[in-house]
C-alpha cells in the first residue's frame, strides 16, 4: 500500500512517512493510491467481529506488515483501547421508533476523536521508539480534537504537542480538558478567532517543507490519514449492528447519519463505500452549511463568517477533508483536484463540475439544522427515551425525526443509525437550554478545581510567527533524539 497527494505532486509514500506528516508538500492531502475492494464473503465474515477486531482488519489493509507486523498491530490496538470506559469500546443504543444511536464517545475525553487518536498515538510511540527520533505535533481544534490529541500523547517520550483552540468558542469543559494538562510536552495556545482562522497559519507552516523536515512537524488533525483510516472501522461496525440479515444477496443497505464539520468522518464513510460497504451517507451540518450547499447545489464557497452555534465542534466553514471526498469521487483525478482547490483557496469560491457534483450527491445526501432544531431534538429524545444527546449527536438525530415525518421520501424505509460523537456531559449549556438537567461525571467536575495553563494569541499578532518561535524553542531544548 502506497500513498499519494490529492493534488498529484507526491506519489508512493509509505504509511510511516504519511503518519509523520501533515498536509502534503504540494498542499494536498494524503490518500491511498488504491482502495481495497471487499467481496460479499469478506463482509459477512467481518460481521462477526468485535469493534476492536474490525479496526485491526481495516488497519491491516492499509499498513504493510513489514512496517507493523500483524501481532504488533493487535497489541498496539489493545493498548489504545484499554482506557475506554466500555470493554466493547463502542455500543449502539436502540431507542423508540427505530432510532439507533451509535455511541462513539466512551474514550478518555468523552468524544469520538478518542477512537482514532488513541490508535494514532500508539502508532507514533511504536515508530519513534524504533527510530530514536523526536516529533512535534501541531494541532488546530474546534473543540474535541485538541483534548483528544493531548490525551493520546501526554507524557510520551519523543513527542511534543502544540494545540491551538479558539478562545471562547469551545465549551468550558473542552477548554478545561486542554488547559489543565500539566505534562511538559503539552503546549496550549488560546487564539482570538475561529477554528478556520487557526487553520490558516498551520497550513502555512506545513507548506514550508524545509521547516517541517528540520523540526519533525506532523499533524494529528484529521489532515492525518491515519485518523481517517481508523474511523473507517466504525462505519463497518455501525452497518453490521444495524443491518438486517446478511444472508441474502445483494447485501441490504443501511443509512448512516453523520454530524459533520471538518468532514473527516464523511471521508471515512466514503472510503468504506468505495471498499464495498452498502451504506448511504447523510452529512448533517449546523448553520455553517458549506458542505450542505456543496451536496445540494454544487456550491462549495465560503460564507462571510463562521456562526457560533450550540454544536461548536462543527462550527466550520472550511472543511478541508472535502478535498479528499472530491478526489475519491472524481475517480482519483489529481489534476482536476489541483485546479479546483487552487481556485477555492485563492477566491474562496468553487462551483463543482456537473459530473463531480452528480457523483457526490449520489453517495452523500445532506441537511442543515438550526440551534432551535438541536434543542427540540435533545428535548424530544429525552422525553421519549430518557436519553441525553449532546448537541452534535442531536444534529444527526434531527434527520431521523425529520424522516419519520416524510415516509414517502426516497430511502426513508432503509434501516438507519445516527453517529453520536460526544457525551452530553461536555455540553452542559446546550443541555440546560433544552430545559434538561446535565449528568456530570466526577472526572468532569474535578477539572473545575484545577489550575489552567495557556498562551494567548491575540488578533492582529502574527500567529504563524508565534507558532514558529515555539517550535524552534522545542527543537532547541529537546536533546533526546533527532527530528523525524
Amino acid at each position: 500500500m502506497r500513498y499519494c497527494s490529492t493534488r498529484g505532486g507526491v506519489l508512493r509514500w509509505d504509511f510511516q512517512a504519511v503518519l509523520f506528516s501533515g498536509f502534503a508538500p504540494d498542499g494536498g492531502l494524503f490518500m491511498p493510491e488504491e482502495i481495497p475492494a471487499l467481496d460479499t464473503a469478506t463482509l459477512r465474515s467481518w460481521s462477526r467481529l468485535s469493534y476492536t477486531e474490525l479496526v485491526q482488519e481495516v488497519c491491516f489493509l492499509f499498513i504493510p506488515q513489514h512496517l507493523i507486523p500483524r501481532a504488533d498491530l493487535a497489541a498496539l490496538l489493545s493498548t489504545a483501547f484499554s482506557r475506554f470506559l466500555l470493554a466493547e469500546v463502542v455500543r449502539v443504543a436502540r431507542l423508540k421508533d427505530g432510532l439507533r444511536v451509535v455511541e462513539l464517545w466512551h474514550g478518555a475525553t468523552l468524544a469520538f476523536k478518542d477512537l482514532a487518536m488513541s490508535c494514532v498515538g500508539q502508532f507514533l510511540r511504536y515508530f519513534l521508539s524504533k527510530l530514536n527520533r523526536h516529533a512535534t505535533i501541531v494541532v488546530g481544534t474546534s473543540g474535541d480534537t485538541g483534548s483528544s490529541a493531548i490525551e493520546s500523547v501526554r507524557g510520551m517520550e519523543g513527542v511534543d504537542i502544540i494545540v491551538t483552540f479558539p478562545k471562547g468558542r469551545c465549551t468550558p469543559v473542552q477548554e478545561l480538558q486542554m488547559t489543565t494538562v500539566k505534562e511538559d510536552n503539552v503546549h496550549v495556545f488560546a487564539a482570538d478567532g475561529t477554528s478556520d482562522d487557526i487553520d490558516v497559519p498551520i497550513r502555512k507552516l506545513f507548506s514550508d517543507a524545509g521547516f517541517v523536515e528540520q523540526h519533525g512537524l506532523m499533524s494529528l488533525n484529521s489532515v492525518n490519514w491515519a485518523r481517517i483510516m481508523v474511523q473507517v472501522a466504525h462505519f463497518f461496525y455501525a452497518y453490521f449492528q444495524c443491518a438486517p440479515s446478511l444472508e441474502n444477496s445483494p447485501l441490504p443497505e443501511v443509512e448512516i447519519v453523520v454530524p459533520t464539520g471538518g468532514a473527516g468522518n464523511i471521508t471515512a464513510g466514503c472510503v468504506a463505500v468505495k471498499m464495498g460497504l452498502p451504506v448511504r451517507l447523510v452529512a448533517v451540518v449546523n448553520e455553517n452549511d458549506i458542505i450542505h450547499r456543496a451536496v445540494q447545489l454544487g456550491d462549495f464557497s465560503l460564507s462571510e463568517s463562521v456562526k457560533h452555534t450550540l454544536a461548536p465542534a462543527i462550527d466550520i466553514q472550511d472543511p478541508y477533508n472535502m478535498e479528499r471526498v472530491f478526489w475519491l469521487l472524481s475517480g482519483m483525478d489529481s489534476s482536476l483536484m489541483k485546479g479546483l482547490m487552487e481556485e477555492f483557496y485563492s477566491t474562496g469560491k468553487l462551483r463543482l463540475p456537473p459530473g463531480l457534483h452528480k457523483t457526490v450527491s449520489e453517495v452523500v445526501s445532506s441537511r442543515s439544522v438550526t440551534d432551535r432544531d438541536i434543542v427540540e431534538t435533545m428535548r424530544r429524545c429525552w422525553e421519549e427515551n430518557r436519553y441525553l444527546l449532546c448537541p452534535h449527536s442531536a444534529v444527526a438525530v434531527q434527520h431521523h425525526y425529520q424522516q419519520q415525518q416524510q415516509q414517502q421520501l426516497k430511502h426513508a424505509s432503509l434501516p438507519r443509525c445516527c453517529l453520536a460523537t460526544a457525551s452530553a456531559a461536555k455540553f452542559q449549556d446546550a443541555v440546560l437550554k433544552a430545559g434538561l438537567t446535565p449528568e456530570i461525571p466526577a472526572e468532569i467536575r474535578a477539572l473545575e478545581t484545577m489550575v489552567t495553563h495557556s498562551t494567548p494569541m491575540r488578533r492582529g499578532e502574527c500567529w504563524e510567527g508565534i507558532l514558529r518561535e515555539k517550535i524552534e524553542l522545542i527543537s532547541s531544548t529537546r536533546k533526546g533524539g533527532n527530528s523525524v
